[in-house]
């Protein structure tokens, strides 16, 4: 999907920027269709997928634009066996400002009359058209960030996590915790911190579908994010902690009326245990596991954390 508040960012921030998108794969590649890379002077952000291909790409980026095919195969020093095509464009502020918002469709000449009926039709369908070259046009869905994702503490272990999220364009991510100190000076883009003396008060912000993720330094205050969230209502929710959290922190809600049902939605401990509790380890786990669980069902979160490994 194109990125289109991340090519906006990358504009702001560096003036004229090269985008480089995979327009059509033939045989193995290292990405998919849709996969893309900005280049400016002195710097890239994404991957087209790595090696020899992405560092010629990139360097030819700024000088080079339209479509152009890249053979998989001994003169790149790769084994794939496919062959990819690549669009490489070039955006300043006012080609940016000239995008359209929902469906981005370009290249030479009229619109093809199979471009506009593949937009009409996905329309109609309320469906999202799959990125595609279609006769010499690149046809891209905009991505919306349509998770919201809400972290809980910006400690060792939030700060991991929100570095390891943040980049996923799909994520809408909101990071609460107790005052501004507590955040890093340089906040990830897109990241919405927001500092709330009494993180409790912050809650009947959340979406009632978000991902929500309990990281505080305090179990006393996870506990109560615990327990309003269960009042709230959630997409998923997970703690960090052990087992014998776990176990404390269910007899504790069922005390303060929760049922067992409802408790066992809240996934314990987040995360992979075989990666270890490095804070990189568990944000890693972490991510695993929201993508998981995302990938799993677009539109409901299932109610249980076996994705974790727990």
């Amino acid at each position: 999907m194109f990125d289109l508040l991340g090519l906006r960012r990358a504009v702001a921030a560096h003036g004229r920027v090269a985008r480089v998108v995979v327009a059509e794969v033939a045989g193995s590649s290292p990405r998919e269709v849709g996969a893309a890379m900005l280049v400016w002077e002195g710097g890239q952000s994404g991957t087209i997928g790595g090696g020899a291909l992405e560092y010629r790409a990139a360097q030819a980026a700024l000088t080079r634009q339209g479509l152009t095919r890249h053979p998989l195969g001994p003169e790149l020093g790769q084994c794939c066996g496919g062959a990819v095509t690549l669009l490489t464009e070039h955006y300043d502020a006012a080609a940016v400002e000239a995008l359209d918002e929902s469906v981005i469709a370009r290249g030479p000449g009229n619109k093809p009359l199979a471009v506009q009926r593949l937009i009409d039709r996905a329309r109609a369908r309320g469906e999202v058209p799959a990125p595609q070259l279609v006769q010499g046009w690149m046809v891209e869905p905009v991505v919306h960030p349509s998770l919201p994702v809400w972290v809980w503490g910006a400690g060792h272990v939030g700060r991991a996590v929100v570095d390891v999220l943040a980049p996923l364009p799909d994520l809408a991510l909101t990071w609460v915790d107790t005052g501004p100190e507590r955040f890093p000076d340089a906040v990830p883009h897109g990241v919405a911190a927001l500092p709330v003396a009494e993180p409790l008060r912050a809650v009947a912000m959340a979406p009632r579908d978000a991902a929500h993720l309990i990281l505080t330094y305090s179990h006393a205050l996870d506990l109560d994010l615990c327990h309003a969230l269960l009042r709230h209502g959630f997409g998923f929710a997970g703690l960090i902690g052990s087992d014998t959290k776990k176990v404390r922190f269910s007899r504790r809600l069922q005390s303060l009326g929760h049922a067992p049902a409802e408790i066992t939605r809240i996934c314990c401990p987040i995360g992979q245990k075989a990666l270890g509790k490095h804070p990189q380890a568990i944000a890693i786990g972490v991510a695993a596991q929201i993508i998981s669980l995302k990938t799993r069902d677009e539109h409901a979160w299932p109610n249980h954390c076996s994705a974790s490994g727990a």
